[in-house]
């Protein structure tokens, strides 16, 4: 198990795009969230297997989402093992 965490940059607040990631994690069997922050950016932190949070991760850079995403930055570390389901914040 791994921790996905994942800054969104891009016209992505106001558009869906958190309940569509919520989505595409929840197919993944993903547990975490997804946040809007202050400056315009979306956070997104996913729990679970590392082949599952890599297609999350894909997946925010596909193209296909909801907006228009400019940049992706990540960060992995260890799961925490404290986060069930996958909810918007």
């Amino acid at each position: 198990m791994i921790r996905l965490t994942a800054w969104v940059r891009g016209r992505v607040q106001g558009v869906g795009f958190r309940w569509w990631t919520r989505s595409r994690a929840l197919e993944l069997g993903l547990s975490g969230w997804a946040a809007n922050l202050a400056d315009g950016r979306v956070e997104v932190v996913a729990e679970g297997p590392r082949e599952s949070c890599v297609k999350l991760l894909e997946a925010l850079r596909g193209g296909d989402t909801p907006g228009q995403v400019e940049g992706v930055v990540e960060r992995w570390s260890d799961a925490k093992g404290s986060m069930a389901g996958f909810v918007e914040r």
